[in-house]
């Protein structure tokens, strides 16, 4: 070793001593060839850690320039940064072409690139398999930057999570072809729930700084939108490794123009995705030559030297790196055991009754059972208790801490004795160790202990309630992610039916999971132990499981909404109100605000039937014509029909072997049609529920359905991921018609309304017409192209068309694409308007029977009514009185109309007078004492009218552009106007001049108000900001703005209105919502979520306490502070 790097470990060992764990270097250095199995032993075999340390130091002054650097690195890996800093200045120079910096041939920023992106470390014992190795690497080199698929296939336990992670362990792949970064998912069998959270939190670490979006995507397509993004902008030339993937619906999340490399036990998943596809296979067999190398790495021999019965035990264990590992870990403890051994897994005497084609679990289960029993007396049953871990989980350290109540640093001795047998997997990144199984693992600890699962469950709970009370469970814990996603899972496994009804029945752990991690997984949870919540209160788990389905779309916002505020505007007989109500009113004594919605009892509007039919997620529900009866179908393979009225269940049917994706009835109600992820189109009766017909024509999933709306010959139109569009007549056994000129998944067809032409909807983003009789295609509408002006690149950019809906009168059609809505003309085959109001994506559309407008539904969980001619969003009807107004004695009536006049009413005289002044619509005006009148409008200009002479007194010029709105102070003197060209501005009625130009707004500014005392003014835009003045010097003191998601308008829209307390500490705004502010401090004190939007007015009481609104589907809401 030189000199200098001798004389920095010297000056820096005792610092190191005292700080470092040598189990995990070891690993490393091991892994780097710079240490032995028998020096491990020797550094293990101190009796504390410091000891430990100084052994380790001490054999590595004996050691060469490579064994410092590999100390150096070891020490960057495992987070001691502070320590490797120490140690930098000594870094010896070693001479290397390549720049590697150990013999391991790993350089430290592949070293860096793979710890962030949380690729797995190389096992304990490590056998290189080059000619795969080079054969990966090759096909990822083939994928030269474009997107594309590289599958490593095999059996189970062949290696090729290994084979993965080595891949990528090659400077020059990583600088030439991935410049972007690695980053590695382990994925495993997985149900939507699942996949979402995989989804989520991929997305959140490739956006740690959350500069796209502060919220979680609430769907598996907006993830998808989201991670195809991310991506593209944040982390481009990047490498996507997806570890483990069973179901090509899986990959389809992942499918969005990305180099993914995947690893799984079917080469067919990629089937279901584009682009170029590379294929690797793994061959189930080991080979003997490499299967002894491993044996001879295990007990530190040379191959030559290694026993007879080395040769057998390759044979007996079948090749499998996973066997051989187990078989070596155990000679390497035991190494005069080899006929021992040999005889164990020849005599099988471990047998299991599970047998796969797959997999030779026999063998996996003799090596695991021998593993097991050689295990010492004092850990034995701890490796028992890992039976209960979740498959594809990486555990913390922390977890198995408090399941077996020891110190860290024991539970991590326990678990590398398991890590160095083969027992058990590590991954560590950083300080943070997680562990897990093999699934194989997994399923030989399962059957091996099923008798005792239910108490290994229980103790896991017993111990978490020892050391935790749930609000106590704080996010930044290591383990708190585990408890918040796996709690549920082991008091249902240890059958605490009790416990479990609890901790889902309690509002303060909804507020906390969803918090963390969102509604779905909670929503899944309500699902998948629905047997067990019904059976202790049927009625509480449906108020539950129903305020989690109506809030979700709020419990996916950031900032996140106040659960407890949400709860009150339940009906007063749900357990979540009355909940909710306990706790706000405990904290209503300490200050917080909460509102009682008081009036909710009497609203029709909200007079909702809920209906549980499934057991799986719904994909869709349709009423029957007539309106009477509902059918739904969904992930649970069923049809289910029942009363529209009552949600009494009148059929449910076994209709598919997958699930079922669309359903439809018949113009006359007769007949239902199904599709499914089986590629079948069914055709039912639909009071019998008997099947009348069964299509099988498709060649991938049938995603939609739709009948003509004819009743004289029936038409059925269905659209399929095989990227054709099919028609088939009831009359006839066979498919009619097959429409060919997609290049994707068809997602939605409709007929129109004359059946003479069928709309298509698809992922390939266009919009096609086609003629029912010919069943040739009329035109194709690219609405792609209409997304050019964004960021994304026309070639990047994946547009799915989502739905569309006719008019009446089949002249427009409507279309949904992203968070947009397109209208076109059929006739001039013009567009005509685009409508760009929803935050998120769109999922229905649909024409009003006149067809003068629209509806839309959206994951931003709004419902718009959009003007079917223009595009333009119609909250209230328009007509031509623009404002009106009572004066405060109620002696004068005035109307402003759309030409720039104003008329004022004396009622009791019956007299009029017409004010004509304004060049364009009177925007609103004030009716002020002595018979003054203060008006605004399109124009840019404030006047003062004497309404008894109908003369102006004054004329404020005060904007460029339209004056929105004006507020008067209480103090008669000044009025404030604020305007579309984005400024405010303060006046004195005395001069023509303003006293203050308030800007900063970025938003036409909308609306204004005046403190009672004169001596602020609040102000809001259209970007959802509120900036509250100094009236006397113009000086801004407050900025109060909602955070953003995804750059979308804050507040739920535009700030409409604004109103302060009588003492001037508080302040309301409405828009998309109603929020009550601290004028002192600027910060929120409640938000009030409405079921619609675009709020225009709130109506306040004078002692601040009760408020008034009506949103756009016409609710009243008329709130009360709770005191």
């Amino acid at each position: 070793m030189d000199a200098k790097a001798r004389n920095c470990l010297l000056q820096h060992r005792e610092v190191l001593e005292k700080d470092i764990k040598t189990s995990y270097i070891m690993d490393h250095m091991i892994s780097d060839g710079f240490l032995t199995i028998s020096e491990e032993e020797k550094v293990r075999n101190e009796p504390t850690q410091q000891q430990r340390a100084a052994m380790l130091i001490k054999m590595i002054l004996k050691k060469d320039n490579g064994s410092y650097i590999s100390f150096y690195n070891a020490l960057l890996h495992e987070g001691y940064k502070d320590l490797a800093a120490l140690l930098h200045d000594g870094i010896p120079v070693v001479s290397s072409s390549s720049g590697k910096d150990s013999v391991s041939g790993i350089t430290s920023y592949v070293r860096t690139v793979l710890c962030e992106g949380g690729v797995p470390q190389r096992p304990v014992v490590f056998v290189a398999r080059k000619k795969l190795v080079n054969a990966i690497q090759q096909k990822l080199s083939k994928l030269n930057g474009e997107p594309g698929w590289v599958t490593i296939y095999g059996m189970a336990g062949c290696g090729k999570s290994v084979l993965a992670a080595e891949a990528v362990r090659d400077h020059s792949l990583l600088k030439r072809c991935f410049p972007g970064g690695v980053h590695w998912v382990s994925v495993g069998k997985q149900d939507k729930s699942g996949l979402l959270m995989k989804l989520q939190n991929l997305c959140t670490r490739l956006d740690q700084d959350e500069s796209f979006s502060q919220r979680l995507p609430l769907n598996i397509e907006e993830a998808k939108d989201r991670l195809r993004i991310l991506m593209l902008h944040k982390h481009p030339s990047s490498l996507l490794i997806l570890d483990d993937i069973w179901d090509p619906w899986v990959l389809k999340a992942f499918d969005n123009q990305c180099q993914i490399l995947l690893t799984t036990r079917d080469k067919s998943v990629t089937d279901s995705v584009m682009g170029p596809k590379y294929v690797v296979p793994v061959e189930s067999s080991l080979g003997k030559e490499k299967g002894l190398e491993i044996l001879s790495l295990f007990v530190n021999m040379k191959k030559a030297d290694l026993p007879e019965q080395a040769h057998s035990i390759i044979k007996e264990c079948k090749g499998s790196p996973l066997v051989v590992s187990l078989i070596g870990a155990l000679l390497r403890d035991f190494p005069n055991r080899w006929e021992y051994y040999l005889r164990q897994l020849q005599n099988k005497q471990f047998k299991r009754i599970r047998k796969s084609s797959s997999y030779d679990y026999e063998a996996l289960d003799e090596a695991m059972s021998i593993s097991v029993e050689m295990l010492r007396e004092d850990i034995k049953n701890y490796y028992t208790d890992l039976s209960i871990l979740p498959k594809d989980v990486k555990v913390p350290t922390k977890v198995l801490c408090i399941l077996w109540d020891m110190e860290t640093e024991e539970v991590e001795d326990i678990l590398q004795e398991f890590v160095n047998k083969s027992l058990l997997f590590c991954d560590r990144n950083g300080k943070s160790f997680r562990y897990y199984l093999h699934d194989l693992q997994v399923d030989f600890l399962t059957e091996k202990n099923c008798s005792q699962l239910q108490d290994l469950h229980k103790k896991i709970i017993t111990q978490f309630q020892r050391y935790y009370q749930l609000p106590s469970l704080l996010p930044d814990q290591e383990d708190c992610m585990y408890w918040y996603n796996f709690l549920a899972y082991h008091m249902a496994s240890a059958k605490m039916h009790k416990e479990l009804c609890a901790l889902m029945f309690s509002l303060d752990w909804i507020k906390a999971k969803t918090e963390l991690v969102g509604p779905a997984h909670l929503i899944h949870e309500f699902v998948e132990y629905r047997h067990i919540l019904d059976e202790k209160d049927c009625a509480v788990s449906e108020n539950f499981q129903e305020f989690l389905s109506l809030n979700g779309h709020l419990l996916g916002r950031q900032p996140f909404p106040n659960i407890v505020q949400l709860g009150l505007c339940e009906p007063e007989t749900s357990e979540v109100y009355q909940q909710a109500k306990l706790q706000a009113k405990q904290e209503v004594d300490n200050g917080t605000l909460y509102l009682e919605w008081i009036n909710k009892k009497t609203i029709m509007n909200l007079s909702r039937l809920v209906v549980r039919p499934h057991t799986d997620a719904v994909y869709h529900a349709c009423f029957s014509e007539d309106g009477q009866r509902i059918a739904s179908c969904g992930a649970d393979k069923t049809l289910q029909v029942f009363k529209a009225e009552t949600g009494e269940k009148l059929l449910e049917i076994k209709a598919h072997e997958d699930e079922v994706l669309c359903c439809a009835f018949s113009t006359d109600d007769r007949f239902i049609a199904t599709c499914s992820v089986d590629k079948k189109v069914k055709i039912w009766n639909s009071m019998t529920g008997e099947l009348v017909h069964n299509y099988d024509e498709h060649s991938e999933q049938v995603n939609c359905c739709h009948f003509t709306n004819s009743s004289h010959h029936f038409l059925l139109a269905t659209g399929s991921s095989d990227c054709v569009l099919k028609l088939w007549d009831l009359n006839q056994k066979q498919c009619r018609n097959t429409l060919f000129g997609h290049i994707n998944s068809v997602n939605h067809c409709r007929f129109s309304p004359d059946d003479k032409l069928l709309a298509s909807c698809s992922a390939d983003g266009t919009l096609k017409l086609w003629d029912t009789t010919s069943a040739n295609e009329r035109k194709s509408i690219n609405v792609k192209q209409f997304f050019l002006n964004s960021e994304d690149p026309q070639e990047d950019m994946d547009v799915i068309v989502k739905c569309c809906s006719w008019s009446a009168d089949g002249a427009r059609i409507m279309v949904a694409a992203k968070n947009k809505i397109f209208l076109w003309n059929i006739d001039s085959r013009s567009k005509v308007a685009d409508c760009r109001g929803h935050l998120s994506w769109v999922h229905g559309v649909m024409f009003s029977p006149d067809g003068s407008s629209f509806l839309t539904s959206s994951d931003d969980q709004t419902i718009r009514l959009i003007n079917g001619k223009t595009g333009q969003i119609d909250y209230l009807t328009e007509a031509q009185v623009s404002c009106c107004c009572l004066s405060p004695h109620l002696q004068y009536i005035a109307f402003g109309d759309e030409n720039g006049a104003i008329e004022v009413w004396n009622w009791q005289l019956e007299e009029y007078d017409v004010l004509q002044a304004h060049q364009e619509t009177v925007k609103d005006f004030r009716l002020l004492k002595n018979s003054r009148l203060l008006s605004w409008s399109f124009d840019g200009t404030v006047k003062v009218w004497n309404i008894i002479t109908g003369k102006v007194e004054k004329d404020f010029v005060c904007h460029q552009g339209t004056v929105l709105s004006c507020d008067i102070s209480h103090d008669a003197t000044k009025f404030s106007s604020t305007s579309a060209d984005k400024t405010a501005k303060i006046w004195s009625f005395d001069l023509l001049s303003p006293l203050h130009e308030l800007r900063g707004h970025n938003g036409c500014v909308r609306c204004c108000a005046f403190s009672v005392d004169s001596t602020l003014l609040a102000t809001g835009d259209d970007n959802g900001e509120i900036r509250i003045w100094n009236v006397s010097n113009g000086e801004l003191l407050h900025l109060c703005a909602p955070l953003s998601e995804e750059g979308a308008a804050t507040h739920g829209g535009w700030v409409t209105d604004l109103c302060f307390s009588p003492d001037g500490k508080m302040l309301i705004s409405a828009g998309g919502y109603l929020k009550w502010w601290n004028v002192v401090t600027g910060q929120s004190l409640q938000t009030f979520y409405t079921n619609g939007t675009n709020l225009k007015k709130i109506h306040v009481s004078p002692d601040f306490k009760t408020y008034v609104t009506v949103d756009n589907l016409g609710i009243l809401y008329i709130l009360q502070t709770l005191e």
